[in-house]
């Protein structure tokens, strides 16, 4: 049974969320290779990302090591934002 990468990225931000239930990660194929969207409640928006970046460069890390030279991005996007629109 292989894992997808969404679904490791969502097993691993939900560790991090203070509200797991809140996470969701779809995946899409784009020109530029696989697309991973993150939404979290704007609450743990703050944890996802880290200081300074420094989590979500950590998850993009990790994705990236698991893809097997694949094109992965990640984009952490911000829930407030898309509701404001």
């Amino acid at each position: 049974m292989a894992v997808s990468l969404a679904e490791v990225l969502e097993h691993l931000v939900k560790g991090i969320a203070t509200l797991p239930d809140e996470v969701r990660v779809t995946g899409r194929e784009t020109s530029r290779g696989e697309l991973l969207e993150v939404r979290v409640d704007p609450s743990d928006l703050g944890r996802v990302i880290g200081r300074g970046g420094r989590t979500a460069q950590s998850l993009r890390t990790v994705i990236a090591a698991l893809s097997d030279g694949r094109r992965v991005r990640i984009d952490v996007v911000d829930t407030d934002a898309e509701a404001e629109a």
